[in-house]
């Protein structure tokens, strides 16, 4: 069935017990410059991508400082402030950038409250809904990372705190400074590595953000499960990816990005496709 607002048959989770989103959301990464440095290729288009998606119901766009660095904050503000009351951004800090692919975690927080404050000048917002440690710093204690984040939570500057690219013993030390309400982590069909934090999360109710959510690969290629249950379907490889990640657990919230509104279009209709047991396990079995 196709709808006007087609990210509403997502349906909906409540991020930190109180942000209600429309599951299927969108990532920002892709939108500035190759490398994830510098102006987008089209920024127009880009700011075209941003529109669209909220015309099509996805109210949770999730970007980060060192996107750009700062280019998709500053995209986001450009395209949508002032912002409609239900949309949720989730931005991040912890990775510095030297460079077109290049990063680096620093976690002092001086640092991480220095851009927390330069996320809400750049996103042009009083509280940033869901702030993210983009990576934990192995050379600085996690209880003064969190406790950055926490003090940030505290003064009203940020609503909820998330984690990226994190276990579920970095998740368990990390709760006992503050509360987590979401997790980051690289997960899509063909790599499950983050299966145990995905079980844990869905036990307790904490957001999973599935990056890099359409890695297909040889899946969709030739006579590969996604390939013939797309053609069954009528509907692409990467909508059938996506709806698998959907019905895997209710705390999933896929972030697919894009810089085109085409590609964007194509994403965001995967969360119409409701996957019957059967077809579920089929391409679970076989990735």
């Amino acid at each position: 069935m196709t709808t006007a607002l087609p990210a509403q048959a997502s349906g909906t989770f409540a991020l930190g017990g109180d942000l209600v989103v429309n599951r299927l959301g969108f990532g920002s990464m892709q939108l500035p410059g190759p490398g994830v440095w510098g102006d987008p290729k089209d920024p127009d288009e880009a700011v075209r991508v941003l529109r669209r998606a909220v015309e099509l119901g996805v109210n949770f766009i999730d970007t980060a400082d060192s996107y750009g660095p700062i280019v998709a904050e500053q995209l986001i503000k450009k395209a949508l402030h002032p912002y409609p009351d239900d949309l949720v951004i989730a931005t991040k800090a912890g990775l510095t950038r030297q460079g077109p692919g290049e990063w680096l975690a620093v976690g002092r927080p001086e640092y991480l409250r220095q851009q927390a404050e330069l996320s809400l000048r750049h996103l042009g917002v009083d509280t940033i809904d869901l702030f993210q440690l983009h990576r934990i710093d192995p050379l600085v204690a996690l209880e003064e990372q969190i406790g950055a984040l926490k003090l940030l939570q505290e003064q009203g500057k940020v609503r909820h705190i998330g984690l990226s690219e994190v276990s579920v013993r970095d998740v368990e030390a990390a709760a006992e400074i503050a509360p987590i309400a979401s997790v980051q982590n690289l997960f899509n069909l063909a790599n499950r590595s983050a299966e145990q934090l995905l079980d844990y999360a869905t036990e307790r109710n904490i957001g999973f953000i599935p990056w890099f959510p359409l890695a297909t690969g040889a899946l969709a290629k030739g006579n590969g499960p996604l390939a013939e249950l797309a053609a069954k379907r009528g509907a692409t490889p990467s909508q059938l990816a996506l709806a698998w990640l959907l019905k895997r657990s209710p705390v999933m919230l896929p972030i697919p990005g894009t810089s085109t509104v085409a590609h964007l279009e194509d994403n965001v209709r995967a969360a119409e496709i409701q996957l019957s047991e059967a077809e579920f396990d089929a391409l679970q079995q076989q990735a």
